[in-house]
């Protein structure tokens, strides 16, 4: 979330204004209680920080539980010192979460601000209702429950001032009191009473009470991270294992590579995404990219050319988390505004297919161990896109001419139906229908000979295209019969295009190589072809109507009426 620059200046100078001046008259009105103890004060320092780089994780929530330090330090010490090692318990946070970053300076302040006034509002609190420091629980209960009333209100002053921060700094429009705020709130109170044993103990028995409540609460601080970092590893783990069935479903090349991305870009901090393939020119070339901000044009990549041409080149993955680390193998290749990067090779029996890239503005935002899921992901997304490809080819081999190229007679009597039905539901006008048949074929087979007649096919096919583009279908309806179907085209236009066609064919000869002549030289061959015309539902109820009825204007009035002409079907 952005922060307004004129609100970060104003976090910085209430900092200034507030903090030091603050410290100093806590210092000056209630002076700490220190003396003799520096030795002691080091270890509750100590303690402070450590429990500071051990923040619970909880639904990607961190919860700092340094209150029950911090209780027992101002309980022990005063108010002054538990001030000082609030502030210092801040920086240790934030220098361990890695978000003192350009652009995010001010969450230093801002956090700092924080815990001034906490320690300062509940520390005030305390002392005013007539608590002291240094006092014995046993022999004066009212210290104790005035200490509680310190832990309350520490604890509601530090959820007043976030919430506040999250609707007035960083605008969220997000509830606060969720279930987030449930677990944190039942964490802290939970933790609360060791802060009161630290205390009672350390009068028993002095430095020793750090060690006996110390080291048990950071032990199951590590457990609970170990925890937490197993249960994300499993959940990321799930995750690209829900992707690679995801994409085991999708049966085009576009679709897999379009979801690859999508899913990476979800699971990760991504600014810039490349998906790279091997191409047979030997080079990596970007078929799919997501940038955000200005484009940024990447050029085909050779092997061991850069950080993506050594991710090819040693087959293997690569992550630097800020730019000092891989500026000087980029090769002007990546993005001049991002720091940490991973690349990864998409490999297919042993051998590289493509590179995976992913770049983020931020430093150190990817994890080692998210390494291992992109892997994961690559692995699956090899296996996805031969499947893909090789579907594809399948159905290219299934719904085209082996010969023209064009779509086959099977594919053709499906895409008829399929448009008949959306005339019949009112999404078309009209349906036309040309059908052409090529004029004594079989004379220029026993002429030329059967391999220059598939010339003479071919070509005639690569003429239909082009004349047809976008306007209708073109497909080879058998032998040297071919056919065009036109959606939404009146039985006019149909027959002028028809008579466009009919022109094409007798008016440009064909080129042929393989004839009958020994040498081999190039001839030129004139054709003709009759054609027929049948618009729907003008000549036709049904689709085999259709057919029929533009079969007929082709033998009936094309024909027999003399052959190189176009004929319309009519009824009488």
């Amino acid at each position: 979330m952005k922060v307004n620059p004129y609100i970060k200046n104003s976090i910085f100078l209430l900092w200034i204004l507030m903090v030091p001046a603050g410290t100093w008259f806590t210092y000056k009105t209630y002076p700490p209680q220190i003396s003799g103890q520096w030795m002691d004060i080091l270890a509750f320092l100590l303690l402070t920080c450590v429990v500071a780089t051990m923040p619970i994780v909880i639904n990607n929530r961190f919860i700092f539980l340094i209150q029950w330090v911090a209780l027992a330090a101002f309980l022990r010490f005063g108010l002054f010192v538990e001030i000082i090692f609030a502030q210092i318990a801040v920086l240790v946070l934030l220098l361990k979460l890695r978000i003192l970053r350009k652009g995010e300076l001010f969450r230093l302040p801002l956090n700092l601000n924080m815990f001034f006034l906490v320690s300062l509002t509940s520390g005030l609190v305390y002392l005013g209702l007539g608590g002291e420091v240094g006092q014995n629980f046993t022999e004066n209960s009212n210290y104790l429950w005035l200490a509680m009333l310190y832990a309350v209100v520490s604890y509601a002053m530090n959820q007043i001032i976030v919430s506040i921060n999250l609707y007035f700094i960083y605008k969220s429009k997000e509830s606060y009191f969720g279930k987030d705020f449930i677990v944190e709130t039942i964490t802290t109170f939970i933790t609360f009473p060791i802060g009161f044993v630290l205390y009672i103990l350390y009068n028993q028995v002095g430095g020793l009470a750090l060690l006996f409540v110390g080291i048990p609460f950071v032990s199951l601080s590590m457990i609970f991270r170990l925890y937490y970092s197993s249960e994300k590893i499993n959940g990321y783990l799930q995750k690209a294992a829900e992707i690679g069935h995801q994409m085991a479903e999708r049966l085009n090349v576009v679709d897999v590579v379009e979801l690859l991305i999508q899913k990476v870009s979800e699971m990760l901090p991504v600014d810039y995404a490349y998906i790279l393939e091997v191409t047979k020119n030997d080079e990596l070339q970007v078929i799919r990219k997501l940038e955000d901000g200005m484009p940024n044009s990447l050029p085909p990549v050779e092997k061991y050319e850069g950080i993506i041409g050594m991710v090819w080149g040693e087959q293997k993955t690569f992550l630097y988390t800020a730019k000092k680390e891989w500026q000087k193998y980029s090769n002007g290749h990546l993005p001049d505004d991002a720091e940490s990067i991973l690349g990864v090779p998409i490999l297919r029996s042993k051998k590289v297919i493509g590179v995976l890239l992913l770049a983020s503005k931020r430093k150190r935002a990817f994890e080692k161990f998210q390494l291992m899921i992109i892997d994961i992901l690559c692995s699956h997304f090899a296996v996805a896109i031969e499947n893909a490809k090789h579907y594809e080819m399948t159905k290219i081999q299934s719904e085209r001419c082996s010969l023209t190229k064009l779509y086959n007679y099977r594919y053709f009597e499906n895409l008829l139906t399929e448009e008949f039905e959306k005339l019949t539901r009112f999404e078309r006008r009209t349906l036309s229908l040309i059908i052409l048949d090529i004029d004594h074929f079989k004379q220029v087979n026993d002429t030329y000979g059967h391999q220059s007649g598939n010339e003479i096919l071919f070509e005639l096919a690569c003429r239909l295209s082009k004349l047809v583009g976008g306007r209708g279908t073109v497909a080879r309806y058998g032998g040297e019969e071919f056919v065009v179907l036109l959606p939404d085209t009146p039985k006019e236009e149909a027959y002028e295009m028809a008579e466009q066609i009919r022109q094409m064919i007798s008016n440009w000869p064909f080129t042929i190589k393989q004839s009958f002549d020994l040498e081999k030289t190039q001839q030129k061959v004139m054709i003709t072809a009759s054609i027929g015309v049948a618009t729907a539902p003008e000549n036709a109820e049904d689709a085999l109507a259709l057919i029929r009825h533009a079969d007929r204007a082709l033998y009936v009035g094309a024909k027999r009426a003399g052959r190189n002409r176009v004929a319309e079907y009519s009824s009488c």
